[in-house]
């Protein structure tokens, strides 16, 4: 970003004491390119259209102004009348060059004037973050303008110069965003913000578009999940009902709305889960960071996730029971979910609600492990193989590399997912517990008896990661994130 600075600024004197009349002709010089109209303020509208020429890339209007755009306006805009005049216009960038220096010095460990790739890993390391040599080495090829692969003084202030990052740690975040470097958190855990981030809204304005995102994606592949139900529950001896097969069933049973029976819960609980995932994830972020750091390692990142899911998934266990119940429901057997969980109390006891609860907890381990860790190491094969100027993957590469670490990890849990699913189903006495199920499935249906349903799945995976994605960039440039 921002490589037109390689042709707009004047070079800087090594001469110390002519360092200040220097800047303050670089000011003064993008001033003017920004000052369209020559009346000595630079407005929204200007700002916008002057680093568009300048090569930037900015929101189409007013209501579109990206993040660095609006925190750049706040923070230079001392009198808040909206626009900028010189002396704001210098003194902001004046502030941030200090800043920059103290983020380049502290980058700059061997301290001989030059950021080199080997001393990016081991700040990075430093505050939790690891990313291999290919990664650091094209982090330099974005900023690096003479060729030599290593940034000094005058290549860092020029890239970072409109960027309002304060210090290293937001510098990473940055990093992440416009490079698709991972630091080890998920996009429903706020510790990928700062603290202004949080107070301004900017966290849960992202929280609000995933959910969004999977709500649409959820109703819109719903039929699938459905289906993927019923096939997973019927009888040994019937005959397997295939994809026409089981919409046809369906819709004879029930009309075209019964494709979505059971969804209303799915979407329900989504604010409750995100809700609570982030809560837990805070609680045990602070238990377990250590008192006299404010950095989260990887270590400590983990296991709050890990706990926090834990927590999420005992907590509204429940709904999960009775969306179950609902998908398998026949035409007028419940008329909502209130009346499902009514009728569950009344004729079951109340540990129904956790039926399968086991093999649910259990699945989490192999689908997170093998989803997570496939999904950066295709990531990172790609970066390492085929990417040459960019560490951005692209949205295509992305979209590709999460379809297929989700296929994979749904592949490792699916049978426990689906003995969860005949110990959510079943009723009266006898109660089978988890082995009882594996011994049935194996001994009846053979090993491809644990995947039988798997097919309604893998079909919806492709549009269901596709729409989620789509919806979210939507969903974040309409609540203004970016």
């Amino acid at each position: 970003m921002l490589r037109w600075m390689r042709g707009s600024l004047l070079n800087a004197q090594s001469d110390d004491e002519d360092e200040d009349q220097e800047s303050n002709c670089r000011y003064e010089n993008l001033f003017r390119q920004l000052d369209r109209d020559g009346n000595g303020k630079v407005d929204i509208i200007e700002l916008q259209e002057g680093l568009r020429k300048l090569g930037i890339s900015v929101g189409k209007d007013v209501q579109e102004m990206s993040r660095e755009e609006q925190d750049l306006l706040k923070a230079g805009d001392t009198d808040q009348d909206d626009q900028l005049d010189f002396e704001e216009f210098m003194q902001y960038l004046k502030d941030h060059e200090k800043k920059m220096k103290l983020a380049f010095k502290s980058l700059d460990r061997s301290q001989d004037g030059v950021i080199e790739a080997s001393e990016i890993i081991q700040s990075l390391k430093i505050l939790g973050v690891d990313i291999t040599q290919q990664q650091a080495e094209k982090i330099l090829q974005s900023i690096d303008t003479d060729g030599t692969m290593t940034v000094d003084w005058n290549e860092w202030r020029d890239y970072f110069l409109f960027n309002p990052v304060t210090n290293v740690e937001e510098i990473v975040r940055f990093w992440k965003r416009s490079t698709g470097i991972d630091i080890g958190d998920a996009l429903t855990i706020p510790d990928d913000f700062t603290e202004e981030e949080r107070k301004s809204g900017v966290w849960w304005k992202s929280l609000l578009s995933d959910g969004v995102a999977g709500a649409v994606s959820r109703i819109c592949t719903a039929p699938f999940d459905r289906l993927k139900i019923i096939m997973q529950i019927q009888n040994v001896q019937s005959k397997h009902i295939h994809l026409t097969e089981g919409f046809k069933h369906m819709i004879r049973e029930g009309g075209i709305l019964s494709l979505w029976r059971g969804n209303s819960i799915n979407i329900l609980k989504m604010v409750p889960e995100t809700t609570i995932k982030v809560s837990a994830y805070d609680q045990y972020k602070k238990l377990l960071t250590s008192t006299d750091s404010t950095q989260i390692n990887n270590i400590e990142r983990f296991v709050s996730g890990s706990l926090a899911g834990a927590t999420t998934q005992t907590l509204i266990y429940p709904m999960e029971v009775i969306r179950t119940r609902m998908a398998l429901g026949k035409t007028g057997q419940y008329s909502g979910i209130l009346n499902c969980a009514i009728k569950i109390m009344k004729n079951e006891p109340l540990g129904t609600f956790y039926k399968g609860y086991i093999p649910n907890f259990l699945s989490i381990l192999p689908y997170a492990g093998v989803d997570l860790s496939l999904y950066e190491i295709m990531k990172n094969y790609w970066l390492d193989n085929y990417a040459k100027d960019s560490v951005n993957p692209g949205t295509s590469v992305l979209l590709l590399c999460s379809a297929s670490s989700n296929f994979c990890g749904q592949l490792a849990s699916y049978p426990l997912n689906l003995v969860r699913t005949r110990m959510q189903v079943q009723e009266g006495a006898p109660q089978r517990n988890i082995f009882y199920f594996f011994q049935e499935i194996f001994a009846k249906e053979g090993l491809t008896g644990f995947f039988r349903g798997i097919t309604p799945n893998f079909v919806k995976l492709i549009p269901a990661v596709t729409i989620s994605s789509l919806v979210f960039e939507k969903a974040q440039k309409t609540l203004g994130v970016t």
